[in-house]
């Protein structure tokens, strides 16, 4: 009879290692496991990617907006929301609003940006005020400005604009001994035009700009660019009521006129020019509306071509602006 043993499937192997009983095989399974983390504390889970989102928000701010306070002051700060702010675009604008001290809280300059005479006096001027300069790529300030206006890679940071009071501004033009010239818009809501009624006032003599609460563009982004740094220098006022505010200047003795190319008075040889006055500048497509129109002491048009069918706003205001200013120069050379 043949040894079993001498076979190779009949030899019992030795365990290499420490026998283990079927009762220990599953004792892992059977420990419980820790408490499940809160949702903001898992990083995959939605909260937790927002509980991110906001610290790395909180440390920017800490290093940008709240330079200057101890740790306890910058954990209360964070906490509040954040401060809306405007963006001053194009190299002219911004050299303005530095030039004029203009609060500003960032600047930013595009990576390798072509440097001439205003760039170097923009960052001498931001460094000399302690704002601080921030170097991006240009398709960062593309994002910021939305593409909708021409950045010339630099940006400035600047609060929201504080709107005068439409009479406040009266009271300085008047305590500087000036003739008031001032400009209304109704219902202009094209922010180029704005900015370009701006640098119109500046250029022939007025002294202030008067936007409505509503139905109208305010001072943003694209004006301060098309504007070239105007806006720095011409105040710009709000009426919560522009028809009110219209009939409160007429007490003050401003004459109100009204600019339509339906007029009663064609422009050349206006008599209240010499007179205090604020042009009344209608919306693009519907001119002045019906109850400023009634305010109004007279309406006056341009004379155009009849090849063209009207004037924007800003061309409008721009054209009216230069003959009221050359006829009261011309007056006072007569007079004296």
């Amino acid at each position: 009879m043949s040894n079993k043993s001498g076979r190779a499937g009949a030899v019992r192997k030795k365990s290499r290692g420490k026998a283990v009983g079927s009762g220990g095989q599953g004792r892992q399974a059977l420990e419980g496991r820790k408490p499940t983390p809160k949702a903001e504390d898992r990083p995959y889970h939605p909260a937790g990617k927002a509980k991110a989102a906001r610290e790395r928000l909180n440390a920017a701010r800490d290093r940008h907006g709240n330079r200057g306070g101890g740790s306890g002051e910058r954990a209360q700060r964070s906490n509040r929301k954040p401060v809306d702010t405007e963006l001053v675009t194009g190299r002219n604008a911004v050299l303005e609003a530095l030039r004029t001290k203009t609060p500003a809280t960032a600047l930013y300059v595009a990576a390798k940006v072509e440097m001439d005479d205003r760039m170097r006096e923009i960052l001498g001027l931001a460094v000399g005020r302690g704002v601080p300069v921030l170097e991006v790529m240009r398709a960062e300030l593309d994002r910021m400005t939305m593409r909708d206006t021409v950045h010339q890679g630099v940006l400035l940071k600047v609060p929201p604009y504080e709107y005068a009071h439409p009479l406040e501004v009266l009271d300085q033009v008047e305590e500087r001994g000036e003739n008031p010239l001032l400009v209304a818009l109704d219902g202009v809501t094209d922010p180029r035009n704005l900015g370009a009624i701006i640098r119109s006032v500046a250029a022939f003599g007025g002294q202030g700009v008067i936007v409505p609460q509503r139905r109208s563009v305010g001072l943003n982004a694209a004006a301060w660019k098309t504007s070239a740094g105007a806006a720095a220098r011409v105040p710009v006022a709000m009426a919560t009521n522009l028809t009110r505010t219209l009939k409160d200047l007429k007490k003050r003795g401003v004459f109100v006129i009204g600019l339509d190319g339906g007029g009663d008075v064609e422009l050349p040889g206006l008599e209240l020019a010499d007179r205090p006055v604020v042009l009344v500048v209608g919306s693009e497509g519907e001119g002045l509306s019906r109850l400023v129109t009634e305010t109004c002491d007279v309406i006056v048009s341009v004379p155009i071509s009849a090849a063209t069918e009207s004037l924007n706003a800003g061309i409008a205001a721009s054209v009216t602006l230069y003959e009221v200013s050359k006829l009261r120069a011309a007056r006072a050379a007569v007079s004296e």
